[in-house]
């Protein structure tokens, strides 16, 4: 009897532990790189080749955030924001850094909207954003960076952060700690404009269906171009 209990109990405890290796193995490896795409090559390069760290914290970010739902936007809410962002982009020939601080403070706010972190809380929403929008969330990276780089420091919106998931941060934005200009400004908007869409589509594949369009700058004679062109592709008024 004693014995038949031990072997009852050890094909408990071996049933178990395959469960549990499952439900890691779900989240790790392979699941780890369907999921968080370029996000998983990033997680690698922060912690210098060291793949098994890498994983740890991609895991812990999907324990944290995964069983988030999202809320659906109304359809005057997503107007708004639409409308929004239109604004920005069409700042953006006279005022680059302006348009960029409000597409940041925008896409802060549509995360929030969606049931995401609020927005002051920079570090948890996106990490949350990276684990439900991973192949996009690199957008609202760049152009946070770049908005505070232009104000000229780390000591507005979201003071004190460290970027954990968007170290070094500038290289994350393609800065290299320098004073972004208006093509940094602009490519950054054009990487964010792909999470936004994601976020403001009722699907939330909204970055595959649209086109991004780029927010435009002036020509060399002066003249303020077309609004709503196409990458690398510019026109004159």
């Amino acid at each position: 009897m004693i014995i038949a209990l031990i072997v009852v109990v050890a094909a408990i405890v071996a049933v178990a532990a395959v469960l549990a290796a499952r439900a890691r193995g779900s989240h790790g490896g392979r699941g780890l790189k369907r999921r968080f795409g370029p996000e998983y090559d990033r997680a690698v390069a922060r912690h210098d080749g060291d793949v098994k760290a890498a994983e740890r914290e991609l895991d812990a970010l999907v324990e944290r955030h995964g069983g988030l739902r999202e809320r659906p936007l109304e359809p005057a809410e997503r107007e708004r924001f639409e409308a929004r962002w239109t604004a920005a982009q069409e700042r953006f020939v006279d005022s680059p850094r302006e348009a960029v601080t409000e597409a940041d403070r925008l896409l802060a706010e549509v995360a929030g909207a969606r049931g995401f972190p609020a927005g002051d809380q920079y570090e948890e929403q996106l990490a949350a954003l990276s684990v439900h929008h991973a192949n996009h969330v690199h957008g609202y990276r760049r152009v946070h960076r770049v908005a505070q780089t232009s104000a000229g420091g780390f000591g507005t919106r979201h003071a004190g952060a460290s970027d954990a998931h968007g170290t070094d941060r500038g290289r994350a934005s393609g800065l290299d700690g320098g004073t972004p200009d208006t093509e940094d400004m602009r490519s950054a908007m054009v990487e964010a404009r792909a999470l936004f869409d994601d976020l403001i589509a009722p699907d939330g594949r909204g970055s595959d269906r649209h086109r991004v369009q780029e927010p435009a700058t002036r020509g060399r004679t002066g003249h303020r171009p077309q609004l709503g062109f196409q990458r690398h592709q510019t026109k004159e008024g």
